[in-house]
């Protein structure tokens, strides 16, 4: 029981930390709202009755003028400066110079607001803006440099991301049309193959008409030779029609000894070899 006694306090205790730690978090974010909000509040008011100055002629309107012109010059490069610090993180520095620009603007716009709001001698302010100009106009300077840069960096980047994205989109352009050289290199090839074709078409005309030419004169030729032969063989069978019966005995007695003088041999076998 002690020790689940002891466990339950430990339990409690943290969910009490946690509890107070979590209100205390809340409490400084609503406080944090609650002074952003009555900042935001304030400067709308001040800006309102800045212009309204502004609005007026001599010292006092000038002096107001050169707050509104301060204030917007510093804004502006605080918005263009923190918009391209979340892509390009070497402008963290440049961020920093400007927060030092515009402790010098605070100090600044004090003094133009002391003037306008609390000085009631308007030949006093006469002589003081000259010198509180010069000093907003160097501001104002310095922030629009730190502006521009930022912005022809930013311009710069992106031109070069550009045109790093071009030659890729070329490379695959050219590799999506892999097939234009096969192409090409099929067309040369048909091409050269009807040229062939039609050359050897050509050649074999030629040569067939060659061809026919010497079939011709080799029929032409045969045909004497055939003649020929044939005459000889005519011949041939003349002189055998033309021996006289002496002669056919003759040669018949011959072939019947030649046949008697064959060695050992079965008649039958010399029938079958004579045939």
């Amino acid at each position: 029981m002690e020790i689940a006694g002891v466990v339950f306090a430990l339990i409690m205790l943290f969910v009490m930390t946690f509890v107070v730690i979590a209100v205390v978090r809340a409490a400084r974010a609503v406080g944090r709202g609650v002074e952003r909000a009555g900042e935001q509040v304030r400067r709308g008011i001040d800006e309102t009755s800045i212009r309204v100055r502004a609005a007026q002629p001599g010292a006092v309107g000038q002096a107001a003028r050169l707050r509104l012109e301060l204030r917007g010059s510093v804004d502006t490069a605080r918005a263009e400066l923190t918009a391209s610090a979340r892509q390009d993180s070497s402008l963290r520095e440049a961020l920093t110079l400007l927060d030092q620009l515009h402790d010098h603007a605070r100090v600044l716009d004090r003094e133009l607001g002391a003037l306008t709001e609390r000085e009631p001698d308007r030949v006093r302010i006469a002589e003081r803006l000259p010198e509180l100009r010069e000093r907003a106009q160097e501001i104002r300077q310095s922030a629009d440099a730190l502006r521009f840069a930022a912005q022809d960096r930013a311009r710069r980047h992106h031109s070069e991301g550009l045109a790093a994205l071009r030659e890729q989109i070329d490379i695959e352009t050219g590799a999506l049309r892999h097939w234009t050289p096969a192409d090409s290199d099929s067309g040369t090839a048909s091409g050269g193959t009807t040229n062939t074709t039609k050359t050897t078409s050509g050649g074999t005309t030629k040569d067939g008409r060659g061809l026919g030419d010497g079939s011709a004169a080799r029929e032409g030729a045969a045909s004497p030779a055939g003649e020929a032969g044939g005459s000889g063989g005519s011949g041939r069978a003349h002189d055998r029609g033309a021996l006289s019966p002496p002669r056919r005995e003759q040669l018949a007695a011959e072939a019947r000894d030649l046949w008697n003088q064959l060695p050992g041999m079965s008649r039958n076998r010399r029938t079958r070899d004579v045939s």
